[in-house]
């Protein structure tokens, strides 16, 4: 979603402020010093190589490769031609950015070799450096480079996996609650075919007629039955019990009321009469539940919370909005939601979770009801 690569596009914006910055420092500091063209190797490396670091997500070890193999050729050329020491601090930034990033996302394997590259170049760099050629600081700083490069990637690798981790955890959670659910719905169905079964056994020898009924009753629970089992598909399934969590709309009102006394104002919207699957209106509970929660959580100095449940010809739509104007984004989408999410796709309905364009907050989910 568009919302979602904004915080991604910022961060690449900044890394080429930092990167632009750099040059610009370094060429000035070297056109005082040794005279700018003395420098078109290592600048011209430097943008290389900064360009890359900005489109390192696109082909991370592709990127990163290039990258070391433009920072080893800058500081060859320089030991050769008699060049100011490479790599400078531009191109030491942009490096340590590709091995860091390589580091963070790859594989154990790919992500050591480019590691394990940069290193390389950092100690060629120190190799061949010359006293006078720019001096023993920008070796030191090639060294730092690198070792900020390959701390941060790994950092960030370990809380990476750390919120794949929760996530997962909060997926599997959500599937079982709602496998236990669709279990119940399912025994419901199957107790009342059985239960039609044994009458139209009892009648049909007296009444043929009245046992027609019977079996009508039976097609139409067994169709209920269907309905729910095609959901249960890919849900993974708890051998615990658990009782059921159905709620009705009653159930909604009641947690809206709840919130009113605690929080922001609400406006509830409900349809009249509903015929939802249970699986279905305890889903709809549960986006009511987690909207509103956000909203305690993040948004209590909303003006006004709008909880809007709508019934369409095959699905339920559930919209739940607030006006809070300072409350940013990133602070929105916790866990909970991953795990609605989980809940309203296994179900085969859509989530959306994000700012709206006035101001405030937005949860939507549709959830199909199967009886289109």
């Amino acid at each position: 979603m568009a919302t979602e690569r904004i915080p991604r596009v910022a961060a690449t914006a900044g890394l080429a402020v930092v990167l632009l910055a750099a040059i610009g420092v370094q060429a000035v500091a070297i056109a005082a010093s040794w005279g700018l063209r003395y420098w078109l190797v290592g600048g011209a490396a430097a943008v290389v190589v900064g360009v890359l670091a900005l489109v390192r997500d696109r082909q991370r070890v592709v990127t990163a490769t290039a990258g070391l193999a433009v920072a080893a050729s800058a500081v060859v050329a320089a030991r050769l031609f008699d060049l100011p020491t490479e790599p400078g601090p531009a191109l030491a930034l942009a490096s340590a950015v590709l091995v860091g990033s390589a580091v963070r996302a790859l594989a154990p394997l790919p992500a050591g070799l480019i590691a394990a590259g940069g290193l390389v170049v950092a100690a060629g760099a120190w190799a061949v450096a010359r006293p006078g050629a720019g001096g023993s600081g920008v070796v030191a700083l090639n060294g730092l480079c690198w070792l900020g490069g390959v701390t941060t990637g790994l950092t960030l690798r370990l809380l990476d996996e750390r919120a794949r981790a929760t996530a997962e955890r909060v997926r599997r959670d959500e599937r079982l609650e709602l496998a236990r659910e669709l279990h119940d719905v399912v025994a419901h169905h199957v107790t009342g075919i059985v239960v039609q079964a044994q009458a139209a056994h009892l009648v049909g020898r007296r009444d043929p007629a009245r046992a027609t009924e019977s079996l009508a009753g039976i097609e139409a629970a067994g169709g209920e039955a269907l309905r729910a089992m095609r959901r249960v598909v890919g849900v993974l399934r708890d051998t615990a019990d658990a009782p059921p969590a159905s709620a009705g709309t009653e159930q909604i009102e009641e947690l809206v009321e709840r919130f009113r006394r605690q929080g922001p104002p609400v406006r509830l919207r409900l349809p009249g009469a509903t015929t939802w699957p249970p699986e279905v209106t305890s889903t709809v509970h549960r986006v009511v539940r987690e909207a509103l929660t956000n909203v305690a959580r993040h948004a209590p100095h909303a003006g006004q919370v709008t909880v809007d449940v709508a019934q369409e010809p095959d699905a339920v739509v559930v919209e739940v909005t607030d006006d809070a104007s300072s409350t940013p984004a990133e602070h929105r989408g916790g866990y909970g939601l991953v795990g609605l999410r989980e809940r309203v796709e296994a179900l085969g309905g859509t989530l959306h979770a994000g700012p709206r364009p006035e101001a405030g907050w937005s949860v939507r989910a549709v959830v199909p009801t199967g009886r289109a």
